[in-house]
């Protein structure tokens, strides 16, 4: 059964994927910040998914999956490709749930990502992400293999898990009137849109793409997924050069909007996380709240928060200490 075929996951989903990480994933915390505060006229509420279990929320997807398993699938073991976040999400869930792991990875992906990810048991293959194609890879492994693939973010079970860091957050933050969200595949927008249609159906959702990997907003514009060449941005997460199958739909149907942020807008988030909330957080996680500034900010016209209870998902922190270390001093 391809990914395609599969039906498009639920609120109902969501739900369940909650109970199935009960007491495995952090119930990570919702942070604020005075400042910030002032400075927009609003108040915010960060579920802070960097201090998540591999250190992004990458890690509620890739278990809700692999819990899903059948004997034979995990007598298998499951396959995936990603840059970083997912890679170790699959490794580490793999090692909890007893199953072998093999990852693809991009030869130039973060060492530091690339080393956690074997740390937690996983094989690593890697390739050129500019020859090569990811996906074809990763489907001849899983057949010659025997190994059951689970993409990063297009696949239902991904997506639901995804989705229960935005009913965490609207559980325990009710009447949100705007909720940002980083956005690469579109998993965790799509899981949380799906969370937010019945928790908070007022709610605004918007999703943040780096303005280099813009190809959701063109989607979302277009009616239908466009596809881009392999975009530079610093938001490594973020780098993906389409929605999915299933994660399209869903963001065309229920997001209120896609906005991008420049890489100086995320160094500028970056560093406010840093000095203002003592946080460290990588720049996709820091997309939400560059996005919140951007469509707030003076150049807008308008204060257009002032007054509103906004939710930012901080989507993870896995930095490269020596690159992070460079954005914050330049």
């Amino acid at each position: 059964m391809t990914v395609t075929s599969l039906p498009l996951p639920t609120y109902h989903d969501v739900a369940a994927a909650a109970e199935r990480l009960a007491g495995v994933a952090h119930h990570t915390p919702v942070m604020r910040c005075t400042t910030i505060d002032e400075q927009l006229g609003a108040k915010l509420f960060f579920k802070c998914e960097n201090l998540q279990r591999t250190g992004a929320f990458k890690f509620r997807g890739a278990y809700n999956a692999l819990a899903q398993f059948t004997d034979a699938q995990r007598e298998g073991g499951v396959l995936t490709f990603s840059a970083g976040n997912h890679a170790q999400a699959v490794a580490l869930s793999a090692r909890l749930l007893d199953m072998p792991a093999l990852v693809v990875m991009p030869e130039d992906a973060a060492v530091s990502k690339m080393t956690a990810t074997r740390d937690f048991g996983a094989q690593v293959v890697t390739y050129n992400r500019h020859t090569e194609d990811r996906e074809a890879i990763s489907r001849q492994l899983a057949r010659e293999r025997g190994m059951t693939l689970v993409p990063p973010f297009d696949h239902p079970h991904v997506i639901a898990g995804q989705g229960t860091a935005a009913l965490e957050l609207l559980q325990e933050v009710p009447d949100l009137d705007y909720l940002f969200i980083s956005l690469g595949g579109g998993g965790l927008l799509s899981g949380a849109l799906l969370a937010a249609q019945v928790l908070a159906p007022r709610c605004k959702v918007i999703g943040v793409e780096p303005e280099t990997a813009n190809d959701a907003q063109q989607s979302l514009r277009a009616g239908h997924i466009v596809r881009i060449p392999h975009p530079q941005t610093i938001a490594d997460g973020a780098q993906t050069q389409s929605l999915g199958e299933l994660t399209f739909p869903i963001i065309r149907d229920h997001a209120e909007d896609i906005i991008t942020v420049s890489d100086e807008q995320l160094i500028d988030a970056l560093r406010f996380f840093a000095g203002r909330m003592k946080i460290t957080v990588e720049p996709t996680g820091a997309l939400g709240l560059a996005g919140v500034q951007a469509f707030s900010g003076e150049d807008s016209g308008a204060k257009l928060l002032h007054g509103e209870r906004v939710g930012v998902i901080v989507s993870g922190g896995n930095v490269d200490l020596a690159r992070y270390a460079r954005f914050l001093a330049d």
